[in-house]
């Protein structure tokens, strides 16, 4: 089913919304959990939670793109567990992958608003867009996804040095380039 009609299934508040939802974003949902939180029963239960927050969320939105929608509440549940399990334990790829660009993007204490937020989303998206498809992917993986280095060495082809290389070159790049839009690091 395309987006488009699961986002209306939603606006008629049918239940099929969330069974369709799950059928087409469910595995993509479940990877992006399962690489921040390392745990098949904490990512299932935060897929859950995605179907439940995306039912709360619309109607009042109307996503423009459903599957990042999707991703986006499923990465940030994701988060919110595991900041609250951390202090327990850890699962060093997400720690290492939010370690990695701590350097380039500063932390929730210096993003005073939603519109610096949204600004400084424009402007990462913007040097994303500049950079080669084979990077942007790379990246987005790393950063996004929170692939491991091995993950994204094995669907690339590429060795550790280089995908370690390229993420390295790719921060300092993000960093200048934010800095040169006048986003303070």
């Amino acid at each position: 089913m395309d987006d488009n009609r699961i986002i209306e299934l939603y606006w008629e508040r049918e239940e099929d919304a969330i069974r369709e939802t799950s059928l087409k974003y469910g595995r993509l949902c479940a990877h992006i959990a399962k690489n921040i939180l390392s745990s098949y029963e904490d990512s299932e239960e935060c897929v859950n939670d995605t179907y439940l927050a995306v039912w709360n969320a619309i109607p009042d939105k109307r996503p423009s793109r459903f599957s990042a929608f999707v991703c986006r509440i499923t990465r940030n549940l994701a988060l919110k567990k595991f900041e609250y399990i951390s202090a327990a334990k850890r699962n060093p790829a997400a720690v290492t992958s939010l370690e990695e660009l701590g350097d380039c993007v500063s932390g929730t204490d210096s993003v005073e608003s939603e519109v610096e937020t949204r600004r400084i989303e424009r402007t990462i998206d913007k040097f994303l867009w500049r950079q080669g498809e084979e990077k942007r992917n790379i990246f987005i993986r790393r950063y996004w996804y929170f692939d491991s280095i091995e993950s994204i060495c094995k669907s690339t082809g590429f060795t550790q040095s280089k995908v370690k290389s390229m993420l390295h070159e790719m921060r300092k790049k993000l960093r200048i380039f934010l800095e040169s839009e006048g986003i303070e690091v």
